[in-house]
């Protein structure tokens, strides 16, 4: 008998169990890809994708010529950034200061509070944000006022964007995030602390050498991923959030392409910049996982 097919008869259940999310990967992530050959064609509904016009990289050569060209790539960049710099870090180190709390009862407590916000859906944030900072009678400049300040329009502010996202998603997410360093500080073998003790470590010391190192490899395949979809800046909260006033620092490739190839019906040109946004965040993932591999030894293969 070949030896594939002793591996599947000895692993038939698993491979069972595994067929879900294979075919589920493969109808809805691998055959659709041939659809993207509408980035190189003047697509038609009536003509169909085989039968639309070929027009070349026309699409590509109108996205990188446009006017909002680069104030949408700065933009989508400056966002992606701040969340791997303030986002990222803090359920690492939130992770890393509730493993150092040993109360039971009080650290179930935290860990319930922080998760909470995760299932609330982005429509009911954007909500809670728009109720507590309203110019009015939100809750939040009623206690400026209250000190002789004027009221701020947080939303129509284009300075406060990039705060209120970035800072509605760590609260959102911090919580929930930190399950996995979590996950990995319980896995480090106990034997090391006891090591470090033993030779006068305190916690602090102990937190550094040994915690820190022991979730390292989960940091950085995070880090890899998470380089790996720098242009992928979700847009469903940025329509919540944004309006023509805050346009010049809310407006992503993203949202342009809701509007001019979803809404528009362009979509060609939506698969055309879907493409290069692939392309380049492939290229950001295989250059993010070369340097980790390099610096850290460790990475995704």
């Amino acid at each position: 008998m070949p030896k594939a097919l002793k591996v599947i008869k000895r692993d038939k259940y698993l491979i069972l169990l595994l067929l879900p999310a294979i075919l589920y990967y493969a109808l809805f992530h691998y055959v659709p890809m041939y659809g993207l050959v509408i980035a190189f064609k003047k697509f038609s509904i009536a003509n169909g994708i085989m039968g639309s016009e070929w027009v070349g990289f026309h699409w590509f050569a109108q996205f990188f010529e446009s006017y909002y060209f680069f104030r949408l790539l700065k933009n989508t960049i400056l966002l992606s950034l701040y969340s791997i710099l303030i986002e990222f870090p803090i359920p690492i180190v939130f992770a890393l200061l509730l493993n150092e709390y040993k109360d039971g009862l009080f650290k179930r407590t935290i860990q319930t509070v922080t998760y909470m916000p995760h299932f609330l859906s982005v429509v009911i944030v954007v909500g809670i944000m728009v109720n507590f900072l309203h110019p009015v009678d939100g809750v939040i400049n009623t206690l400026i006022e209250s000190f002789g300040y004027k009221s701020i329009d947080f939303f129509n502010d284009p300075s406060w964007f990039r705060t209120l996202y970035i800072g509605s998603s760590v609260w959102q997410n911090f919580g929930f995030s930190s399950i996995i360093y979590l996950a990995a500080i319980s896995a480090i073998d106990p034997q090391l602390y006891e090591a470090a003790r033993m030779d006068g470590a305190n916690r602090w010391q102990q937190m550094w050498s040994v915690t820190l190192p022991g979730i390292l490899p989960v940091i950085m395949i995070l880090l890899i991923l998470r380089v790996g979809n720098l242009l992928d800046v979700g847009f469903e909260k940025i329509i919540l959030m944004y309006n023509p006033s805050t346009y010049e620092v809310a407006d992503v490739i993203s949202t342009y392409v809701y509007r001019r190839g979803i809404l528009g019906s362009q979509y060609s040109f939506g698969a055309a910049v879907g493409l290069f946004n692939a392309i380049i965040n492939f290229v950001l993932l295989i250059a993010m996982n070369r340097i980790s591999k390099k610096l850290t030894q460790n990475s995704l293969w």
